[in-house]
C-alpha cells in the first residue's frame, strides 16, 4: 500500500512538469483527464455511456443540451468516490434550474485529489543529517468549475446546450496552473430513439502553468537528468462523442429495456483503442438498462477497450466491465455503481454512490 500511495504521489507531482515540457512540440495527450473520469453513478453503471439520454442535473457534465429535460425549481446532485483503496478521493456537485419551459441554467463543480502527501524534499540537509521533523504534506488537487446552458429550439424534439468552464490544478506549493475553455452539446429525440452527440474542449481548452521550484529542487532535476520546468501553456485538444439511445417496452407492467451506444472521438492522435490513427482515435462504450417504471433500475456497461500485451508478444483485446443500480422514491434519487477509471486487471474497483434532489419553487 506504501508503494502504490508513494507511486501515485509521485506521478501527480511529476506529470504537469512532463506535459508541460511536451508542449512547445506538441499538444499533450490525456490533458485534464480527470474530467474524463465521469459523474454519476447511474452513468458509472451504464459504461458512461449516457450522451444521448441524459436528462438530470449531471448534464451538465455529459451533455449540457439534457439540461432541458429537467422540469423542476432546482435539482441537486451529489456523488463521492474514492480510488487507488482510498488514495484519490472524487468529489462532484451539481446544481439545476429550470428558467422557463424552453431553458436551463446549471452549475457542475468537481474535485480530484490525494490529499497528504509526504513532501520529504528537506528530509536530508546539507550536511547529510536526516531530520524528520523537517517532513510536511501538500495536495495535488485538480478543480473544474462549469457554467452551463441549455435551450429548446423550434425543430421537435431537438435542443442545445454550452458549457463555460474554468479549471484550476495544483500541486502543493510546487505548479499550479488555471485554464477555460468551452463544451457544445446537442440531443435529439423521435418516438423511442434519442441521439446526441457532445464536443468537449470544442475550441481547446488552455491551461497556463506557473512553477515555483526553490534552488534545492532545481539541484535535483538537474543531478537526475531532467529538465527543469519553465512557466507556459498546455492544451487540450477537443473530444467528440456520438451516441445513440433506444428505450423499449418489456410487456405492460411497466418494465422496460433500454440501450446507449457512444463512441469517443479523440484528436490529440494515437491512443491505445480499438481503432487508432495518427490523427484521431476511437474508443466505443454501451450500456444497458432494465427498469421497472421509475422506481428501480438495474444497469451494466462496458468500456475502456484496450489492446494488452502477453508475455510472448501477443496481444488481446481487454474491456472493463461496470454494474449498477438505482432506485426511485418520489423527488429522491439514489444510485449505486461498481465500476473502476482503469483496467479491470491492474486497478482495483470502486463502490459509488450518488444522490440526487428535485425541488419544486418554494412558496
Amino acid at each position: 500500500m506504501r508503494f502504490i500511495r508513494s507511486y501515485i504521489a509521485f506521478t501527480l507531482l511529476i506529470f504537469p512538469f512532463y506535459s508541460f515540457s511536451q508542449t512547445d512540440k506538441v499538444a499533450p495527450k490525456y490533458s485534464n483527464e480527470f474530467l474524463a473520469i465521469g459523474i454519476g453513478a447511474d452513468a458509472l453503471g451504464l459504461g458512461n455511456s449516457v450522451v444521448a439520454q441524459t436528462g438530470n442535473v449531471t448534464s451538465g457534465y455529459w451533455n449540457p443540451a439534457g439540461l432541458t429535460q429537467v422540469n423542476k425549481w432546482l435539482e441537486v446532485g451529489v456523488m463521492h468516490s474514492e480510488y487507488f483503496a482510498g488514495i484519490a478521493k472524487f468529489d462532484y456537485l451539481g446544481l439545476t434550474h429550470a428558467i422557463d419551459k424552453v431553458s436551463t441554467v446549471g452549475f457542475s463543480a468537481v474535485r480530484f485529489a490525494v490529499d497528504d502527501i509526504p513532501n520529504t524534499t528537506q528530509l536530508i540537509d546539507q550536511q547529510g543529517n536526516i531530520d524528520y521533523t523537517k517532513i510536511t504534506t501538500f495536495t495535488a488537487a485538480d478543480y473544474a468549475f462549469l457554467f452551463s446552458y441549455a435551450r429548446k429550439l423550434r425543430i421537435k424534439g431537438l435542443s442545445v446546450g454550452g458549457n463555460f468552464k474554468i479549471i484550476n490544478r495544483k500541486v502543493g506549493d510546487f505548479a499550479k496552473s488555471f485554464g477555460f475553455g468551452l463544451d457544445g452539446g446537442a440531443q435529439y429525440f423521435v418516438k423511442n430513439l434519442k441521439f446526441g452527440i457532445m464536443a468537449r474542449d470544442v475550441t481547446s481548452t488552455f491551461n497556463a502553468w506557473v512553477f515555483n521550484l526553490d534552488s534545492q529542487m532545481k539541484e535535483v532535476f538537474v543531478k537526475t537528468g531532467n529538465e527543469i520546468p519553465k512557466n507556459g501553456l498546455e492544451i487540450t485538444l477537443p473530444r467528440f462523442i456520438f451516441a445513440t439511445y433506444g428505450k423499449f417496452k418489456l410487456g405492460q407492467q411497466g418494465v422496460y429495456c433500454a440501450t446507449e451506444i457512444n463512441l469517443d472521438m479523440t484528436s490529440d492522435g494515437r491512443r491505445n483503442t480499438v481503432l487508432q490513427t495518427n490523427l484521431f482515435s476511437f474508443d466505443p462504450h454501451m450500456g444497458i438498462e432494465f427498469g421497472f417504471k421509475t422506481y428501480f433500475a438495474i444497469r451494466g456497461g462496458i468500456s475502456n477497450f484496450q489492446y494488452v500485451k502477453n508475455y510472448d508478444d501477443s496481444e488481446k483485446l481487454n474491456f472493463q466491465p461496470n454494474i449498477g443500480v438505482g432506485l426511485n422514491i418520489k423527488n429522491f434519487y439514489l444510485d449505486y455503481a461498481f465500476t473502476d477509471i482503469g483496467d479491470a486487471s491492474v486497478a482495483l474497483y470502486s463502490h459509488v454512490i450518488s444522490l440526487r434532489l428535485k425541488l419544486n419553487k418554494p412558496r
